[in-house]
């Protein structure tokens, strides 16, 4: 297990010094009640609210809120259908977007993400062109002062396939399906968790050494993430170090 997922670093800097706390919390509870109405509002029986609850309260919603957008998402209280869609596309450089939205308007939705991404050097895809480059993935970050080995240790018998070293965190990869379990088996051990998800990992990455369109792509997709129905951006960018420091 090895590698060092520069894309997800910097999200992950940047992020930290952009994110306004309101709208994090805003798109967590929209997660968490959809995943309620497409499953039921029993954690233990719904595994995607499960994830979802997790990662609002690794978040610090309060949980009397991720309460009531469960009950939102039952029909226990009144609340907006809220509908999964993803859009596919490019960024500068041919680097591809994948973009996972909850909307109550698809119209909406759809046009002003089209819109975000030709006025600023990117352009949306047909279904299909750029999802194959993904996998479904499950995610556990923990503390950077855990110990590597212990983790693999722990993680091998687990589910884990692939520690990466992103900095601040480490992150341990592993099927979208064992996320949970390994995350209760690495928090067993001592270990201290971060955070998990289920995220898109891409199977492959493209290089991109040029300081000028690395700009230009982390630009697009802050404003991609500024939108609010936007709930992830994934990407299959590989950023040099050298790049990351002009970033930085």
């Amino acid at each position: 297990m090895s590698g060092h997922s520069k894309w997800a670093t910097i999200k992950h800097k940047k992020g930290a010094a952009d994110a306004k706390r309101g709208k994090l919390f805003a798109k967590l509870i929209k997660q968490v009640e959809v995943a309620a109405r497409q499953g039921g509002g029993d954690p233990d029986a719904n595994p995607t609210l499960r994830t979802m609850f997790q990662k609002a309260r690794d978040n610090s919603v309060p949980l009397d809120t991720i309460e009531r957008a469960v009950k939102r998402g039952t029909g226990e209280l009144d609340g907006v259908n809220y509908e999964p869609i993803t859009y596919e596309g490019y960024a500068p450089g041919g680097v591809a977007l994948l973009i996972e939205a909850l909307t109550d308007n698809r119209n909406r939705t759809g046009s002003e993400i089209r819109s975000l991404l030709s006025k600023n050097g990117g352009s949306l895809a047909e279904p299909g062109a750029v999802a194959w480059q993904f996998e479904r993935k499950g995610i556990v970050k923990v503390v950077r002062t855990a110990d590597e080995e212990e983790i693999l240790m722990v993680g091998l018998d687990n589910g884990a396939e692939d520690l990466e070293d992103h900095g601040e965190v480490w992150q341990v990869s592993s099927g979208a399906g064992d996320v949970l379990g390994l995350r209760a088996a690495l928090e067993e051990a001592g270990i201290d968790v971060v955070e998990s998800d289920t995220t898109m990992l891409p199977t492959n990455t493209v290089p991109m050494a040029d300081v000028s369109t690395a700009k230009s792509i982390f630009a697009l997709v802050e404003l991609l993430d500024d939108h609010e129905d936007v709930q992830a951006i994934h990407s299959n960018i590989d950023v040099p170090d050298e790049v990351i420091e002009s970033l930085s």
